[in-house]
């Protein structure tokens, strides 16, 4: 079993809350959805889960709602622990690199501001 958490800039501001206050009840319940299976299954299908190659072991949480694709990226830390850092709705085939070094930089802050 995982744990999800939002990552949270040192002024307390929470991307991913504001994010997620943006959508629809539909969105967000389909989003819901596919974070409980993040948390609960020991192996999640790589199309709910999936780690993006060429980063600093950033990976993503996929959602598709409709028409609508969503991205939420983040981070696992000591295995059991998934930080969110950041999401977008998905216009394109590839993600976005600015979304992936946003997500890294993140990471970066998140690990130098955690004591354990």
């Amino acid at each position: 079993m995982r744990t999800i958490e939002f990552y949270k800039s040192p002024s307390g501001r929470c991307p991913i809350e504001t994010f997620l206050d943006s959508l629809s009840d539909m969105q967000v319940t389909k989003i819901t959805w596919v974070l409980k299976l993040v948390q609960e299954l020991d192996r999640v299908p790589v199309k709910y889960f999936k780690k993006l190659k060429g980063t600093d072991d950033i990976w993503e949480v996929r959602t598709n709602v409709g028409s609508d694709t969503f991205r939420i990226l983040g981070f696992m830390h000591h295995n059991s622990l998934v930080v969110l850092t950041n999401s977008f709705q998905k216009k394109r085939q590839k993600t976005p690199a600015g979304e992936i070094s946003l997500a890294e930089k993140r990471k970066k802050d998140y690990l130098s501001r955690r004591t354990t």
